[in-house]
């Protein structure tokens, strides 16, 4: 018998979603055919079968969030099982047995904390799946990790004798707390035919993460939304004559790249906007380098794909760039790479953008723009006379505890101010 447990499947990931089984029970399995996919970070991994034989037991089901180490399949093996690193991802070890002497708290079953904490447990030998946490959602906070360490290890004392112990609050399947919330009726309403006037479906795999994100976003930063109206009638000359040289090429483009472009010249002069905030230790990190998410919708629920190193790149390469990263988005292609490490986001709709909206931050980013319709619109010209120009609304979501309103205000006044005379993007071209 040989026993496979969930990999490493990356720096920082404790834990993944089991999305979809590729076998069941019974079958005859080869070595390095798909097994199951694995949701993490919005990733979908897929796992091979590291062995060949038969699957004689499922460990987990699907839509279970699993931490790395926990037991996936059992097979039956004829001959020496190969060690599981020899599958492109190192598998970790089982989780440490207690000793009879001193035995340790019940493991969490999943994880919820930060890269940082992670590295800091591991320097320290703690296993973080013994720390309670006390943050959002259970989420371990440095002041657990420290009062688990200073308490020699251990989980906190129960509650004095006498005490009446506090009632768990339930979580909702989105790992949110919920109290005093009413549930809606289990039996669904029917009508008079007994056809059914409810469906329950599952909160999982990508929608699961995007629903705990936006939570997350929400209940962490201090949002606030400012406008723009942008006169873009000399940008939409420049992309018609660029369009026709740019498809010869194979390449659709769109006004995303010279927005991409826009922003990162403006981030350069406002460097508060392209930053994370790391809330566990009260610091707003500024980065030095530009890699933009641009939020695409997939089949599945929104991905947001990063261009990496945005200002070493010209507008015709990040066209490419996004027509690329898009495609392979659609289709589930992406790696975690591929969609993790921005620094800032902007989130278009393209023709269907509509007129206004307030985007959610992509904690723990500070800003995301949001990019709506371009419309034909009646407009004073510059001899005072009424024409036909083309308008296009920018909304910019901003996180108040660290970005000021006339900070904001300046940084989408210089994104304006490119767009509407896109040919200094032209000059600024690297």
């Amino acid at each position: 018998m040989y026993e496979f447990r969930l990999p490493d499947i990356g720096e920082g990931v404790a834990q993944g979603e089991v999305v979809k089984w590729h076998v069941k029970v019974g079958d005859a399995v080869r070595e390095d055919q798909p097994l199951l996919s694995v949701l993490t970070d919005k990733a979908n991994v897929e796992i091979p079968c590291p062995v060949q034989g038969k699957v004689t037991a499922l460990h987990a089901q699907e839509g279970q969030v699993v931490p790395v180490g926990s037991l996936l399949v059992t097979f039956e093996t004829e001959g020496k099982a190969p060690p599981p690193a020899a599958h492109g991802v190192a598998a970790a070890p089982p989780p440490p047995a207690a000793t009879p002497a001193s035995p340790p708290p019940a493991p969490s079953a999943t994880v919820v904390t930060t890269p940082a904490i992670r590295r800091r447990a591991n320097e320290l030998g703690v296993d973080l799946r013994l720390v309670p946490g006390t943050g959002p959602s259970g989420r371990i906070v440095d002041a657990d990790l420290d009062r688990f360490v200073k308490g020699g290890g251990k989980a906190p004392p129960p509650a004095a004798p006498g005490a009446p112990p506090a009632p768990p609050v339930p979580a909702s399947p989105l790992g949110v707390a919920r109290a005093a919330i009413p549930s809606p009726p289990q039996a669904p309403l029917v009508t008079g035919e007994g056809a059914p006037l409810q469906e329950r479906v599952p909160i999982r795999g990508l929608r699961r993460t995007i629903a705990e994100h936006m939570a997350l976003a929400k209940s962490r930063a201090a949002h606030f939304t400012y406008v723009e109206e942008i006169d873009v009638s000399e940008l939409v000359r420049v992309r018609e004559r660029a369009k026709k040289r740019m498809e010869e090429k194979g390449v659709p483009l769109t006004y995303l790249p010279f927005i991409v472009k826009s922003v990162v010249e403006s981030l350069k002069d406002h460097p508060t906007l392209n930053a994370l905030m790391d809330d566990e230790k009260g610091e707003l990190v500024v980065c030095h380098y530009y890699h933009i998410g641009v939020a695409t919708a997939a089949p599945d629920g929104l991905i947001v794909p990063v261009v990496k190193n945005a200002d070493h790149k010209s507008i015709a390469t990040i066209a490419k760039e996004i027509e690329d990263l898009s495609a392979r988005g659609r289709a589930g292609k992406l790696s975690r790479e591929e969609l993790t490490g921005s620094t800032f986001t902007i989130s278009s709709l393209g023709a269907l953008g509509g007129v206004l909206a307030t985007p959610i931050l992509n904690y723990p980013e500070v800003a995301i723009l949001g990019v709506h319709k371009i419309e034909k619109k009646p407009v004073v010209l510059a001899d005072g006379t009424i024409g036909i120009g083309h308008r296009m609304n920018l909304s910019i979501s901003l996180d108040h505890r660290v970005v000021d309103g006339y900070v904001g205000a300046q940084f989408l006044a210089a994104v304006k101010g490119r767009l509407e005379d896109p040919h200094q993007l032209l000059l600024e071209l690297r």
